[in-house]
C-alpha cells in the first residue's frame, strides 16, 4: 500500500519554518510581524509601492486580507497608506523609515531558514525538490 505522506510533511514543513520566523523576528526585538506579513515587506523591500490590490494578487491572497494584514503593519509604523496624486481612489502602501530599516534582519532570517531548509542537500537536490513542489502547487491552480 502506497502512503501519501507529502501533504502532511509540508504542512510540518511550514510549521516549523514558521516558528524559526517568529522566534528569529523576536531574537532580533522587532515587534507585530508575524510570518505572514512577509510576502508584503519581501515586495515592499524591492523599493515599489503597491495598491493594496496588487498585493493581493503578487501574494495569492484576497485583498481583505491583505487589508488586514496591511493595517497591522501600519499600526506598528513599519507601512503608511498614502493616497496617489492622480486619483483619489487609489492608495499606495509605502515602507516607512521603520520598515525600510526591517531590510537587513529580512535578509538575515531568509538566508539563516534557507540554510536550515536546504542542509545535506546537493544542488542536484535542491533543484528537483523545487520542481517537484512546483508540480503540486500547480495541481491546485
Amino acid at each position: 500500500m502506497r502512503i501519501n505522506n507529502a501533504v502532511c510533511l509540508i504542512s510540518k514543513i511550514r510549521i516549523n519554518a514558521n516558528r524559526f520566523i517568529v522566534e528569529s523576528l523576536v531574537a532580533e526585538g522587532i515587534e507585530g510581524i508575524v510570518p505572514s506579513h512577509g510576502d508584503i515587506m519581501i515586495h515592499l523591500f524591492e523599493n515599489k509601492d503597491y495598491t493594496m490590490q496588487e498585493l493581493a494578487k503578487k501574494i495569492n491572497r484576497t485583498k481583505p486580507t491583505v487589508t488586514t494584514l496591511v493595517n497591522k503593519l501600519v499600526n506598528y509604523g513599519y507601512v503608511i497608506k498614502e493616497k496617489s496624486k492622480y486619483d483619489n481612489r487609489v492608495t499606495y502602501i509605502k515602507l516607512t523609515p521603520l520598515g525600510i530599516g526591517l531590510k537587513p534582519a529580512f535578509k538575515n532570517i531568509s538566508q539563516k531558514l534557507n540554510e536550515i531548509a536546504y542542509k545535506n542537500l546537493s544542488d542536484d537536490e535542491v533543484e528537483f525538490l523545487e520542481k517537484i513542489l512546483s508540480k503540486v502547487n500547480d495541481n491546485f491552480n
